[in-house]
């Protein structure tokens, strides 16, 4: 899509606060006036392949534009002394799961992983496999910082099984670099795909970040050259998130220094226009897979998945979720951990799983989802797939968000039709907007709780 041919008010009319859906009800909405029985039974009770998230919340230095849940920290025994009650988290989750269930997902997130010392890796990974039924095809996926890795620390890996690497890479302009306190070369880069590549590492993603401090298109587009280069599976180009009032530390970034909505317009359009012609196929929001990747194929298919890891090829797996602030995901249940190490081990302590918030599903819950899940993913809705699903006339039940989708079918974002509602490749950029008109919780102009949709 060409700049020139795009309605620049369209950006100014969309690009509010607005939810990623990775889940319904969104995070927010989760409440503590929740039962952790519910979360026992529903895991007691389930039979459906298990995806595993362990949260690493550790890094080594802090980048200003950081958005995640993170402790910087110099401290091995303090990491050491994390796994420990983790591990006890972990002894706790698979005394709920039968053991007939397999592990098909394991992603290891943070934080930098990739940070831990090789020993306590190799002990994280013993814990695992001692306590769960690991898949033999199991998808095992890291997240690295390169600054963080050892010469051994990618055979480590690999040998632990790890088959999947995720990579911060976010800009290789050092003036940009230097402004979000996240320094590197080129070459470092490069050897890690190297290393990886030769180790058997069957799918690298590398994550890039714009709307950063002295960013332009051009030097923008420099690191998209160098990077596609490399040849990465996966891409995900972020949009940088400038939240300093839930996130301090953001204040580190002058706000004179970011660039302009035309200026992020054109970088995110360069972006998909190169990777287009790369051979990347545009998957949803920031994310992009290679015409052969599974993703690309589950979306060509009407296949696709979303969860909190973002885009899936696996939608029938429950997330079991542990370490701080880890978000778990079953059927009917959400649940969130506690935030702090402190209440962490507090929990643990007293035999109690570190449950800070959950949300247990309504009926009306699970439909909205459904049809927030099918827009997010697929950019198309049967009506009758989810009346039969449901038992409900759909023009009845989402009369509202049928009458909200109208302004936006006359800008050319959506395709209504009696049977149907199809997203045009302009709405694609406003996803989120279009879904959330189908979401029963949201408070409009909630703009501390979340970002803007572009």
């Amino acid at each position: 899509m060409h700049t020139s041919s795009f309605n620049f008010d369209l950006l100014t009319k969309y690009s509010t606060p607005c939810p990623r859906y990775t889940s319904y009800p969104t995070v927010p909405h989760f409440t503590s006036n929740f039962s952790v029985n519910s979360f026992r039974e529903e895991a007691k009770s389930s039979n459906e392949d298990v995806s595993l998230y362990i949260h690493i919340p550790f890094c080594k230095k802090l980048c200003y534009y950081c958005a995640c849940n993170m402790i910087v920290t110099h401290s091995e025994k303090y990491m050491q002394e994390y796994l420990q009650w983790l591990f006890r988290e972990m002894d706790m989750i698979s005394e709920l799961i039968d053991d007939k269930r397999q592990v098909v997902q394991i992603h290891l997130g943070g934080g930098s992983p990739s940070y831990l010392p090789c020993e306590q890796l190799q002990s994280l990974f013993s814990h695992i496999n001692s306590r769960f039924n690991i898949a033999t095809d199991c998808e095992i996926s890291i997240e690295v910082d390169p600054r963080n890795l050892t010469p051994d620390h990618l055979p480590v890996m690999a040998k632990l099984g790890c088959n999947r690497l995720s990579m911060g890479v976010q800009d290789l302009n050092a003036q940009v670099q230097q402004a979000i306190n996240r320094v590197y070369d080129y070459e470092m880069i490069a050897e890690t795909f190297t290393t990886a590549r030769n180790l058997g590492f069957h799918s690298i993603n590398v994550d890039l970040m714009y709307g950063l401090p002295y960013q332009t298109p051009q030097t923008f587009a420099e690191t998209v050259e160098k990077i596609v280069a490399l040849n990465p599976d996966r891409m995900a180009i972020f949009h940088y998130a400038h939240v300093p009032w839930m996130k301090k530390h953001q204040k580190l970034i002058k706000e004179d220094t970011l660039p302009t909505m035309a200026e992020k317009w054109e970088m995110f359009s360069q972006t998909t226009q190169r990777l287009q012609k790369a051979g990347y196929v545009h998957i949803g929001l920031d994310h992009f897979a290679k015409e052969t990747d599974s993703l690309a194929q589950s979306l060509q298919a009407g296949e696709l998945h979303r969860n909190f890891q973002g885009y899936t090829t696996n939608g029938n797996v429950e997330i079991y979720a542990m370490g701080i602030t880890a978000i778990s995901q079953l059927n009917n249940v959400y649940v969130q951990n506690v935030k702090t190490i402190k209440e962490y081990k507090t929990n643990l302590s007293q035999g109690k799983l570190p449950i800070f918030i959950g949300r247990q599903m309504t009926d009306d819950d699970h439909l909205r989802r459904d049809v927030i899940m099918e827009i997010m993913c697929n950019n198309y809705l049967e009506k009758a797939y989810i009346e039969k699903r449901y038992g409900i006339v759909f023009n009845d039940y989402f009369s509202k968000a049928l009458e909200e989708l109208v302004e936006m079918e006359e800008d050319g974002l959506v395709i209504l039709k009696e049977d149907s509602i199809k997203v045009t490749e302009i709405g694609r950029l406003f996803i989120r907007n279009i879904a959330q008109k189908f979401d029963y919780y949201f408070i409009a102009h909630s703009k501390n709780t979340y970002s803007k949709s572009m």
